[in-house]
C-alpha cells in the first residue's frame, strides 16, 4: 500500500521489533569436549559463553517466519497490513526461490513483495537502510526487515577458530513512516571487495561450483583471517561512526548508545576505546547469543 504523497518527504522509524532463537543452548563447555579448546580460551578472546543451535529442519525462513509473526501479533497487523519483506541472509534454505518468498508463504501474507539482501555482517543495516528509503519515499507505508542465519549450517565443526564464534536466530523490524522529528536520520555504508579471500565461503558460486572435490577439501564451510578481519572492522566502525557524528556537528559524548553488530566483544570494546565511549555504552548480547551474522 503507498503512503499518502500529500504528507511530503519524511524519515521512516522501527516501530516494531522481534526476536527468535532456537531452543538449543550449546555451551562452551560443549564445545571443549569436541575441539582443542577450553572455556576460558573462547570466552577471553570473544566473550562468548554459550550460542543457540537450530533444530534440524528449523531453517533460516522459519526462524525467520516466527520472529516476524512475533512482531505483527505484537503490533496487531493482519496478513494485508505488510507491504514488503526484506531478508538479510547468508544462510537461505536454498539459492532460490528467496528467503523472502518462504516467510511471506508461511505467514500468508497477501499484499507482499519482498526480495533477499546477502551481504553477511553488514546485511541487516543494508536491508534496514533499503527499507527505510522505500517507506521515507512513499512507496509502501509498512516494510519489514528481517535478519536470519542458521550459521552452523556454513561452520566447519572442526575447525576451532570459526566453531566457537556463530550462533543461530533470527530478528524483525517494522518500519513505517516516523513521527515528525523522530526516524533513521542518515547512514554510511560502504564495501572493499579487496579483502574477499580474508571472510568467504570457496565454494558454492559460480567460480567453484559444488563438486565431489570441493565438498571434500570442505570449501563450502566459512574461512574466516581472524586477524586481518579484527583489525579491519575495528578500524571501519570507528571511521564510519565518526563520520556519521562530523556530518551532524556531535561528538561522541552525544551518544546515548551504539548498537553495533556482535562479531566480537573484543571488536566492540576496542571501537569503544578508539571513540572514547564507555564500553556499557556498546550494546552487547554476544556472551550469550554468539555472532548471529
Amino acid at each position: 500500500m503507498p503512503a499518502d504523497p500529500q504528507q511530503g518527504p519524511a524519515r521512516a522509524a522501527i516501530t516494531a521489533v522481534a526476536t527468535y532463537v532456537p531452543d538449543r543452548v550449546v555451551s562452551n563447555n560443549e564445545l571443549a569436549g569436541i575441539l582443542d579448546t577450553s572455556d576460558e580460551w573462547i570466552a577471553s578472546r570473544t566473550g562468548i559463553r554459550e550460542r543457540r543451535r537450530a533444530a534440524p529442519g528449523e531453517t533460516s525462513s522459519v526462524m525467520g517466519a516466527e520472529a516476524a509473526r512475533r512482531l505483527m501479533e505484537h503490533k496487531g497487523l493482519s496478513s494485508r497490513d505488510v507491504d514488503a519483506i526484506i531478508v538479510a541472509t547468508v544462510t537461505p534454505d536454498m539459492l532460490f526461490p528467496a528467503t523472502a518468498c518462504l516467510i511471506q508463504d508461511r505467514l500468508g501474507l497477501e499484499n507482499t513483495w519482498g526480495f533477499d539482501l546477502s551481504a553477511a555482517c553488514s546485511g541487516f543495516l543494508f536491508a534496514l537502510t533499503t527499507g527505510a528509503q522505500i517507506v521515507a519515499s512513499g512507496v509502501h507505508r509498512r516494510v519489514m526487515v528481517v535478519g536470519a542465519d542458521t550459521m552452523s549450517a556454513i561452520i566447519d565443526p572442526t575447525d576451532r577458530t570459526t566453531a566457537v564464534l556463530f550462533g543461530d536466530g533470527a530478528g524483525a523490524v517494522l518500519l513505517e513512516r516516523a513521527e515528525p522529528g523522530y526516524g533513521v536520520l542518515d547512514f554510511y555504508h560502504r564495501v572493499d571487495g579487496s579483502g574477499r579471500n580474508d571472510l568467504h565461503m570457496p565454494a558454492g558460486g559460480s567460480l567453484h561450483p559444488a563438486t565431489a572435490e570441493t565438498v571434500a577439501a570442505r570449501e563450502h564451510y566459512l574461512k574466516q583471517n581472524g586477524k586481518v578481519v579484527f583489525k579491519f572492522a575495528v578500524s571501519k566502525m570507528a571511521e564510519s561512526i565518526e563520520l556519521l557524528l562530523q556530518r551532524h556537528q556531535l561528538s561522541p559524548s552525544d551518544i546515548a548508545m551504539v548498537v553495533p553488530h556482535q562479531a566480537n566483544q573484543r571488536i566492540l570494546d576496542a571501537t569503544a576505546d578508539r571513540l572514547g565511549l564507555p564500553h556499557e555504552r556498546m550494546a552487547s548480547v554476544i556472551g550469550r547469543y554468539g555472532n548471529t551474522t
